[in-house]
C-alpha cells in the first residue's frame, strides 16, 4: 500500500509540473511622464514580464507592472469589460481599449509600445485630459428634448422601426479612440467636435422621441462644427466597439442640406 501510495504522489507530482507553463518573456515600451517633475523630458520605458504569469490582455499586464514592478505607472481602468472607455489608450499604433486588445504573442521578440490617446494633454503617463472632450459632449445637450408637456408616468412609445434607428448609436462609450484618430479633430479641435461628439449628436436626432431636431441643427449650420469631417474615416477604422461615426456625421451633412 505504501509502494502504491508513493507511486501516487509521484504520478500527481509529474502532472503537475507538466501543466507548468514555460516561461515566455515579452517586452512592453510605456510612455511615462510625470508632471510633478517638469524637467524631465518624455519618455519610453521598457518592463519585461513572462507572459505565462500574466492574463491575456494589455490592461492585465499594466496591472500587473503597477502592482509587481513599477507602483508610480499611471493610467486609467474601470471596468475591464469594453463598456467604460477608462483605459482607451494608443497601442501598438491604434487607438482602442487596453482591457480588450490582447497581447501579442505571434512575435515573442517583439515589444509592445503603449502610450496615451495622441494630440490630447497629458494629466501623467498614459492618462489624457478629457475635460475638453467631455464639454464638447455637454454641448449638444445629450438627453431628450420634447417641446409638449409630457406625463411623467407614461412611458413615451417608440416603434420597433424607429428604435432600430438607433442602434450602432446609443452603444459609443465616449472613450475618444475615434476622434483623437481623427486629423481634422487634431487640428481643429476648438472648434470641429469630433466623430465620437457628432455620432451622439445624430443619436438624438435619430431618436424618435426627441422633438428638437430643428435646435440641434441649427447649433452645426457653421463650417466648422461638423463640416471638418473630410470623410478620412480613420474613425470608424478604429472604434473598439464597431460603430461608424462616418455614417453618422454623413446623416447629420444630410439634414442640413434638407433642412
Amino acid at each position: 500500500m505504501r509502494h502504491l501510495a508513493v507511486r501516487g504522489f509521484a504520478a500527481t507530482a509529474a502532472s503537475r509540473a507538466a501543466t507548468v507553463k514555460p516561461p515566455n518573456p515579452k517586452s512592453f515600451k510605456i510612455y511615462r511622464w510625470n508632471p510633478d517633475t517638469p524637467t524631465e523630458e518624455p519618455r519610453m520605458q521598457e518592463y519585461k514580464l513572462d507572459l505565462s504569469q500574466t492574463g491575456p490582455m494589455v490592461l492585465d499586464a499594466l496591472i500587473k507592472i503597477k502592482n509587481e514592478v513599477d507602483p508610480t505607472l499611471t493610467f486609467r481602468r474601470s471596468c475591464r469589460e469594453g463598456i467604460c472607455g477608462s483605459c482607451a489608450m494608443n497601442i501598438d499604433g491604434k487607438n482602442t481599449l487596453a482591457c480588450i486588445t490582447h497581447i501579442t504573442k505571434d512575435a515573442p521578440n517583439k515589444e509592445m509600445t503603449i502610450y496615451p490617446l495622441p494630440h490630447m494633454f497629458v494629466v501623467k503617463d498614459l492618462v489624457p485630459d478629457m475635460n475638453y472632450f467631455y464639454k464638447q459632449y455637454a454641448s449638444i445637450q445629450p438627453w431628450l428634448q420634447r417641446t409638449e408637456v409630457t406625463d411623467v408616468n407614461k412611458e413615451i412609445l417608440q416603434s420597433p422601426e424607429d428604435r432600430k434607428k438607433l442602434d450602432g448609436l446609443y452603444e459609443c462609450i465616449l472613450c475618444a479612440c475615434c476622434s483623437t484618430s481623427c486629423p481634422s479633430y487634431w487640428w481643429n479641435q476648438d472648434v470641429y467636435l469630433g466623430p465620437a461628439v457628432l455620432l451622439q449628436s445624430y443619436r438624438w436626432m435619430a431618436d424618435s422621441r426627441d422633438q428638437q431636431l430643428s435646435q440641434r441643427l441649427s447649433k452645426m449650420e457653421n463650417a466648422f462644427s461638423v463640416y471638418r469631417c473630410h470623410t478620412i474615416m480613420n474613425c470608424t477604422r478604429t472604434c473598439p466597439k464597431h460603430l461608424n461615426p462616418g455614417y453618422a456625421i454623413s446623416q447629420i451633412k444630410l439634414l442640413l442640406a434638407k433642412n
